[in-house]
């Protein structure tokens, strides 16, 4: 009697970042920050902007403060850049390779999954609202956390709101601050770097892109990461 093939094991929960993972939208940020600044009389460089990516808002609205001719308060600079980032992702939902894919095959196979973003809630809603109800059991965002990546709380907290340990979670992140985020607490890390590189990190594997990987590959990718010596 022939035997069935073992089922492929499946992540026990995802834990998804946003700009830059899910969806293309660090153009949109960078395009936004050089007309802030320009306005202002300022010069803004592709440098600038790159330094910026995965940081939560307030410290990005702080360094543009200090580099720059730009004024108000951080809070002020965020709603500012929140709301050409919102109205251009409202005008097109720009998906990174494999992603939306991804996103529905972890939906059908009912596994878990949290949203863990820097950006704020408002932002996060634009994704949240244009996917079925219910896509995401869990969302953090940067204007609901004590402390935004690189530290471990937007991830420890997604991982307590599913219910699901951090070390039976898989992350997906795109930059530093991110990946630091989420090993720190702990959590197995795919890493799929876009706008900035990433240095290799303990409980962390790269991957050059999400096209034509399933929930099964997520598993399988950090699998290592969760072996133990004997």
């Amino acid at each position: 009697m022939s035997r069935e093939p073992l089922a492929r094991p499946l992540p026990a929960a995802v834990l998804w970042d946003m700009d830059g993972t899910l969806i293309d939208t660090e153009p949109y940020w960078m395009a936004e920050e050089h007309a802030m600044v320009g306005e202002a009389g300022g010069t803004w460089t592709e440098k600038d902007g790159l330094d910026l990516v995965g940081n939560d808002l307030l410290t990005s609205a702080r360094i543009i403060l200090e580099r720059t001719p730009v004024t108000g308060t951080p809070e002020e600079v965020v709603g500012r850049l929140l709301d050409g980032v919102v109205r251009r992702t409202q005008e097109r939902l720009p998906w990174r390779p494999g992603a939306r894919e991804l996103v529905e095959e972890l939906t059908g196979l009912g596994i878990p999954m949290a949203l863990v973003t820097m950006s704020w809630t408002v932002f996060a809603d634009v994704l949240v609202q244009a996917l079925p109800e219910d896509t995401f059991a869990a969302v953090v965002t940067g204007d609901t956390v004590p402390r935004g990546k690189p530290h471990p709380d937007p991830y420890e907290i997604a991982a307590e709101a599913l219910g699901v340990p951090v070390g039976d979670c898989v992350a997906v992140e795109d930059s530093p601050n991110g990946a630091r985020s989420s090993t720190a607490a702990g959590v197995p890390t795919i890493v799929v770097p876009h706008m900035v590189s990433v240095p290799d990190l303990p409980l962390s594997v790269q991957v050059a892109s999400l096209d034509g990987l399933g929930a099964a590959d997520l598993a399988e990718a950090v699998s290592p990461l969760r072996r133990r010596p004997e």
